[in-house]
């Protein structure tokens, strides 16, 4: 079965929103975008849960998909985050980011109000039908509360706009159902289980590790895709305590903008109810980079 979404295959990064003193900082925004361009990341996705959506005004949402689009000028394509628990809400994200220049727009299932399957349905039907935009669904029912089971997601790939999912519901079983069930692209969100997801027919990762090491988050899917297994096996090995540390110290992306700090790529500013990690955390994480030779003794 031939996939739709391909051009969402291998890594994307879920970006982050740089802040200074409670504003978003743009200058550092850019600069953010032009690294990731040096660094090969294929797609961007800026104004996720990574970039802090849920504490940026409607202006400072648009801003930022503008602005990341702006700068990244289609040498890489940017999916941006256009979700809300308001439909009529997230049908205004998606719009501006079609008219913007997104090249497709990640929507996250309805989160707090809890809708049935059917609401869900129709939530994502009226999203698609609104706009000619490539979606991707992105379900992660940890955060929002419901899991949007395979069945719905079977009738929203019929819908020509949505081609690709998201996957956070951490369950193997689901992403091969998904498989088995759509032609849709299924991306792994979560970085732990990108080499598992692959293994039974995942095409890549929406990843928050890729903010710091996008080169590894590539190679690893390069080398399972080209059939090299021990090589991803390793690379699976060498990333995991990267991964659960950015993901599991303090919610996302409390971490992973400490360890950019850390590494000179940040202020780590995060935006209430967020808060900074606190030392013994910062302790565990900065051991961490230095066993992946991000930081040396001697910065340590």
């Amino acid at each position: 079965m031939s996939k739709k979404g391909g051009m969402f295959a291998g890594c994307t990064v879920a970006l982050v929103t740089p802040f200074r003193d409670g504003a978003v900082d743009e200058a550092a925004l850019r600069t953010l975008v032009e690294w990731h361009v040096e660094q090969g990341t294929p797609t961007l996705s800026p104004v996720g849960t990574t970039g802090e959506a849920p504490t940026l005004s409607h202006d400072e949402h648009e801003r930022v998909i503008a602005l990341v689009i702006e700068a990244a000028a289609g040498r890489v394509r940017v999916m941006a985050g256009t979700g809300s628990n308001a439909t009529a809400e997230a049908i205004r994200l998606t719009r501006f980011a079609a008219r913007a220049g997104a090249d497709g727009a990640l929507i996250v299932a309805p989160y707090y109000n809890r809708p049935n399957q059917e609401g869900m349905y129709r939530h994502f039907a009226a999203i698609a039908e609104s706009v000619d935009l490539p979606l991707v669904l992105y379900n992660i029912p940890g955060r929002t509360g419901r899991n949007l089971e395979p069945e719905t997601v079977e009738r929203l790939a019929r819908i020509g706009p949505i081609v690709a999912i998201k996957e956070a519901a951490g369950s193997l079983d689901q992403v091969s159902e998904l498989i088995v069930r759509t032609d849709l692209t299924v991306l792994s969100g979560d970085d732990s289980l990108t080499l598992p997801m692959l293994a039974v027919g995942a095409e890549g990762v929406v990843s928050v590790v890729g903010n710091l090491v996008p080169r590894d988050v590539i190679a690893l899917i390069d080398a399972f895709q080209q059939g090299r297994l021990e090589e991803a096996r390793q690379r699976h090995a060498r990333l995991f305590p990267l991964c659960k540390d950015l993901l599991g110290l303090a919610p996302n992306p409390i971490p992973v903008k400490a360890a950019m700090a850390r590494l000179g790529r940040g202020n780590g500013e995060v935006r209430l109810p967020l808060c900074p990690l606190d030392e013994r955390a910062l302790a565990t994480l900065e051991g961490t980079l230095f066993r992946y030779d991000l930081l040396t003794s001697s910065t340590q």
